[in-house]
């Protein structure tokens, strides 16, 4: 006997993408924090242009994941 499920299987290409797109959100998060607290950053910033830049990659990374999960409640 078969059990009726409503669960549908995702596609590997879209599961393949919400991983990608999750290891990018965690990439660019790491790499705003680094910016920010890194004291031996190789690139001669102030302290306010670094949390600022690493303040812009921390929300890039924000607005990437809330695409994320939007696009992947809209798909269900």
């Amino acid at each position: 006997m078969q059990k009726i499920s409503n669960d549908k299987q995702k596609s590997p290409a879209r599961r393949f993408l919400f991983i990608l797109g999750a290891a990018l959100f965690i990439s660019v998060f790491i790499l705003g924090l680094l910016i920010m607290f890194w004291k031996k950053l190789p690139i001669a910033l102030t302290q306010y242009q670094r949390f600022t830049f690493g303040g812009l990659f921390i929300l890039y990374g924000i607005l990437r994941f809330v695409r994320i999960v939007r696009t992947r409640i809209y798909e269900e």
